[in-house]
């Protein structure tokens, strides 16, 4: 029975209102990601990250570069060998593992080759380092990845 004081309409507010209430969920590296070029400094294109099955994968969306936006992966080897650049999964089986995401692979379209791959997310979820490396971490390339807005 509804009390005389309340408005009929209180109960459908507040459960509108719980999300509010909650604590936000912990940020992940799903979304659109600009990818900066560690050597220019300046950013080339727009990688989506997408999480499934527990892995995260990503793949170039756009280029800022209209030439590279037409280009096909010609040293890429196996199913991405001439694919094109736009649409192309670089980041493959990457899984969250304490603070960072690590596991899998990631592909540098440049040159074909293909490196192991360790992420880590900032705090408030803003910038994505990416690590692709041989061996071991400290032989590598690092580039920070801004979130897109």
């Amino acid at each position: 029975m509804r009390s005389p004081n309340r408005p009929p309409c209180f109960g459908a507010a507040a459960l509108l209102l719980l999300p509010c209430l909650l604590p936000a969920s912990e940020p992940t590296p799903a979304g659109h990601w600009i990818a900066v070029d560690d050597h220019s400094g300046k950013p080339r294109g727009i990688v989506r990250i997408y999480q499934q099955n527990g892995q995260f994968f990503g793949a170039i969306e756009a280029a800022f570069n209209p030439r590279e936006a037409k280009e096909r992966c010609e040293k890429c080897s196996g199913e991405r060998k001439d694919q094109p650049v736009l649409g192309l999964l670089i980041m493959r089986g990457i899984r969250k593992n304490g603070d960072e995401y690590s596991g899998g692979d990631i592909l540098d379209p440049d040159t074909g080759s293909v490196y192991r791959c360790k992420m880590r997310l900032s705090a408030d979820g803003g910038q994505l380092t990416v690590r692709g490396y041989i061996g071991i971490p400290l032989l590598g390339r690092t580039q920070m990845w801004i979130r897109e807005p």
